[in-house]
């Protein structure tokens, strides 16, 4: 166990950062000024402006490819599981491969096991992700079909109708989101596969990497509620 230790000290840490990011994005304050926050409340606009069209098929059609670019994700995570059985069923040739390499990056059957069960682990839950919020997406879809009319829009009963379509929505994308931030830190776990001071590095980037798209890029920066943030925009640069 000793022997091990960065090992272990490099998981944790790549578990910790993996929740404390997700969990500040989702729920926290400061989460609340993401750009996935800020997209949120565009769900809401276009259920809204929803309801005042009578033709609805251009929506309809842009819900299809949200819900095409779903299941593309999910077939892709699905790929990426049976890679990632596939190196557990190499064991043996991947130890020899890299035994042979003038770099030491020798480990045991057990620790190169260890590291592609994390790996299907991470894929599989990316899976179930995508899945779900490709559901989700089809019921978004039916919700869209079930808006009242435009000549009923200022009844409380299409007021009900908005508010329960755009958390519904909103719950679609969370959950994509989530699949997609588990593609995001699968690519850093591969760090793991070399070393686990590797892993610490690349864990790392993973979140700067994120963080910067979620606040501090340029499409945050275009995102912005104020119309005053023009000018924030032109500094930020891209």
């Amino acid at each position: 166990m000793s022997r091990h230790w960065v090992d272990i000290t490099a998981v944790g840490f790549f578990i910790i950062e993996w929740l404390a990011y997700a969990l500040t994005l989702e729920h926290s304050a400061y989460g609340r000024d993401s750009l996935s926050a800020r997209m949120n409340r565009y769900r809401e606009v276009w259920v809204r402006r929803l309801l005042d069209r009578e033709t609805r098929m251009v929506d309809m059609q842009i819900m299809a490819s949200l819900q095409n670019g779903t299941a593309f994700f999910a077939s892709t995570s699905l790929f990426a599981l049976g890679g990632a059985l596939a190196l557990l069923h190499a064991t043996n040739d991947a130890i020899t491969i890299l035994s042979k390499l003038p770099i030491d990056l020798s480990t045991s059957p057990a620790m190169w096991e260890l590291k592609c069960v994390g790996l299907v682990l991470i894929c599989v839950y990316a899976f179930f992700k995508f899945a779900w919020a490709y559901r989700l997406f089809n019921y978004v879809a039916i919700l869209f079909g079930g808006m009242p009319p435009a000549s009923q829009r200022d009844t409380p009963a299409a007021e009900a109708h908005v508010i329960r379509t755009s958390r519904v929505f909103e719950s679609a994308g969370r959950h994509f989101n989530r699949g997609q931030r588990a593609f995001f830190f699968a690519l850093g776990y591969l760090g793991w596969f070399v070393s686990p001071w590797v892993l610490f590095v690349t864990t790392a980037a993973v979140v700067i990497v994120t963080w910067r798209r979620q606040f501090a890029s340029s499409a945050w920066a275009a995102m912005a509620p104020e119309a005053g943030d023009g000018e924030e925009i032109k500094k930020r640069g891209h």
